[in-house]
């Protein structure tokens, strides 16, 4: 009866990170700094949380540091499960979810320009308001990102319901009338 109960709320716990996922955060590649739980259900020693390093690797034990710099949740579960079943466990249930995600920049014509964490439904309107507000000088039109992994360092024009990314550093210009 308990063991029953158990895989029920496993069950559930699953379906509410895969909604969580949904939300516009599915295709989310894990970077740098980002703070990620990995829960196999029922073995605690092989659940953990765990920061990726500046190279992009974790420390997971077993298979030691593993390369996860640009993976997705749904990845690093699958290439845990796929591990864990070559020798380790019969049938593992594997999730991992991000419980931290690195910090967006944003600089130029706000009051607190700097890093900020980043919040899943995050809009630049949002960013300007945990950077302080626009600044007197600020642009009402001018807002530019630079998207980590986009292959480009050319900052792209952006509007204030846009949504914004980890790793993503805005650019606020200045309006001189």
């Amino acid at each position: 009866m308990m063991r029953k109960l158990f895989y029920l709320i496993a069950a559930f716990a699953v379906m509410l990170t895969q909604n969580v996922n949904a939300e516009g955060l599915s295709d989310y590649r894990m970077s740098v700094g980002d703070l990620i739980k990995i829960q196999v259900y029922g073995e605690d020693e092989l659940s953990t949380e765990v920061r990726l390093s500046d190279a992009g690797t974790i420390s997971y034990p077993f298979f030691g540091e593993l390369q996860v710099l640009g993976m997705t949740t749904g990845g690093l579960s699958g290439l845990l499960t796929e591990r864990l079943q070559d020798g380790y466990l019969v049938d593992p249930s594997v999730s991992v979810s991000v419980l931290e995600y690195r910090e967006f920049f944003i600089d130029g014509a706000v009051k607190q320009p700097g890093g900020y964490a980043y919040q899943p439904g995050l809009t630049l309107q949002r960013a300007v308001s945990l950077a302080g507000g626009f600044s007197e000088r600020a642009s009402s039109s001018k807002f530019f990102v630079v998207r980590e992994g986009s292959g480009s360092n050319k900052p792209s024009k952006i509007s204030l319901t846009a949504p914004i990314q980890p790793g993503d550093v805005i650019t606020i210009e200045e309006s001189f009338f």
